[in-house]
């Protein structure tokens, strides 16, 4: 949890978000992103995990594979993370917010020493107006970049931290019903605390262009949280102003409350 006048918010940026859908990262929307933490500062404080840093590396290089995809995606993380922190950290200064870099491994969450380190010191940078930027070390890791899109990442440390809030930005109005899928007339599910009906909603082999994950990443995340007592809200961050409008709830999107 945040300090007892503010609300502690964890926001997931998945890399279709962070390149609204290209082949490159968007500076608009990191502009859009702090734009709006820099207007909600004095009521939440943010603790941000991003993908991003393979997105990042290919605007830069193209690697010879030595015939194994996993090490070229790794060595490409590797060239890509310094790249991302330098955007976060141009766009985010400018508007008067200072950023941090937190790179985790699902492994840290398994030590209860190492879990201990973590909360200590994202909770020292938090009470002291630093924003963490947390990212899957996928060159020692590689579960995240073959499946989880650090849906699962945001999840564990949104629990860790016991934040009160777990936002998920993705490209879709949060997660629609399976009907409206084939009908072709999407209808977003705004409101539930059943996980295993979305699991049923939702196709488990579709994944995002980007990223690795896809939706059904996105529901088990919203159960780790859940178990933790902790609400989750899958939203659009292709939109501007995406996280105004949904704690405003001028916006449709998923909420997965807690039971």
């Amino acid at each position: 949890m945040g300090k007892l006048d503010k609300k502690r918010i964890l926001l997931k940026i998945g890399s279709n978000v962070l390149t609204k859908e290209t082949n490159q990262i968007s500076r608009g929307k990191l502009e859009d992103i702090a734009r709006q933490i820099a207007q909600l500062k004095d009521k939440y404080e943010f603790v941000i995990v991003s993908s991003g840093a393979i997105a990042v590396a290919k605007q830069f290089v193209e690697l010879e594979s030595n015939g194994k995809l996993i090490n070229v995606k790794q060595a490409l993380a590797s060239i890509g993370q310094p790249h991302l922190m330098r955007i976060f950290h141009e766009n985010f200064w400018e508007l008067g917010l200072f950023t941090s870099q937190c790179l985790l491994s699902y492994s840290d969450f398994k030590k209860e020493k190492s879990r201990t380190n973590i909360k200590n010191t994202i909770n020292v940078l938090v009470e002291n107006n630093y924003i963490p930027i947390i990212n899957e070390n996928d060159t020692v890791a590689t579960d995240e970049i073959k499946f989880g899109d650090n849906d699962k990442l945001s999840a564990l440390t949104a629990s860790l931290l016991n934040v009160d809030l777990l936002i998920i930005a993705t490209n879709t109005n949060g997660i629609y019903t399976k009907a409206s899928i084939e009908a072709d007339k999407l209808k977003t599910i705004k409101e539930t605390s059943e996980i295993e009906p979305l699991k049923n909603q939702i196709n488990s082999n579709s994944i995002s262009k980007h990223g690795t994950g896809g939706m059904a990443t996105k529901i088990a995340a919203a159960e780790i949280a859940q178990n933790a007592k902790i609400e989750t809200w899958i939203v659009n961050g292709l939109k501007d102003n995406f996280i105004i409008d949904a704690i405003n709830n001028t916006s449709e999107f998923t909420k997965i409350i807690t039971k």
